[in-house]
């Protein structure tokens, strides 16, 4: 695509929007062309940081679009959704917490647009997730745990990207993480089951993230991590998303087709 491709954001007040405003300041590749904040936020109509555009609380006056950025609400991300179903536009999205009805609304979607959805957007994550399939399939009687780490504001735990982390191993030994996880441990738990996916959670401070996956066997460990020191990391990776993403067919798509698609 010779011109800049025609960017909105979705969410755009959060952390992450700003995230991405910033890492579009300097940056040829996109041209942010609307940005979206939840109905009542205190920068609806406000001008962004850069640049003469302004919030707006819905997709009614959006112009032309190729693809769209979504860090929002499971609400914010159903509204984005029927927009870019009516016009045919790429929707890139890391919004957590959705409903079994809206999951079903987003695969139904893949069929007319190009979809791809991440619990995390950094690439060294995505890298990460590949390494770990590779090591859960290839050491399938090893024990498998999962530790987290990240600040204390944080809400969910564990967090996406564990849960993420720990779907990957199960799929690549055969089994789901609804059968084979186990979230907490207190008093007198008995043995560790065997197959068994252990979840460990960490919250304090201002950790932008940590995940590291152990495989743990007889006389040995192996060990796969990923520490964020900048949370720019994840737009970056967002960014990157979606300017491979705006030149793809209608389909769910991950990172790691992305990954792949460069190697």
């Amino acid at each position: 695509m010779s011109r800049p491709i025609r960017l909105a954001l979705n969410g755009a007040s959060g952390r992450m929007g700003r995230a991405l405003q910033q890492s579009l300041v300097d940056g040829h590749r996109f041209e942010l062309v609307h940005a979206v904040v939840a109905p009542g936020s205190v920068h609806d109509g406000q001008p962004l940081e850069h640049g003469s555009l302004r919030h707006a609380h819905d997709w009614t006056q959006a112009p032309p679009i190729d693809v769209v950025i979504d860090f929002s609400t499971p609400a914010g991300l159903a509204q984005a959704l029927d927009h870019c179903l009516a016009h045919g536009i790429a929707l890139v999205s890391g919004t957590t917490g959705v409903d079994e009805a809206l999951e079903a609304r987003l695969g139904a979607a893949s069929q007319h647009i190009a979809l791809l959805r991440a619990a995390n957007f950094s690439i060294g994550v995505a890298v990460l997730s590949r390494l770990l399939r590779d090591a859960a399939a290839a050491l399938p009687d090893w024990d498998l745990e999962i530790v987290e780490a990240h600040h204390g504001r944080k809400q969910d735990a564990p967090s996406g990207t564990a849960l993420a982390l720990g779907q990957v191993a199960a799929a690549a030994r055969d089994t789901t993480l609804e059968a084979s996880a186990v979230y907490s441990r207190e008093g007198i738990t008995g043995r560790r089951e065997p197959g068994s996916i252990g979840f460990a959670v960490v919250r304090g401070g201002d950790i932008v993230g940590e995940h590291q996956a152990m495989l743990i066997g007889q006389g040995e460990r192996l060990e796969l991590a990923h520490r964020a020191t900048d949370r720019a990391i994840f737009a970056r990776g967002a960014l990157q998303a979606a300017h491979w993403l705006s030149g793809q067919v209608a389909g769910t798509w991950r990172l790691d087709d992305m990954i792949s698609a460069a190697l």
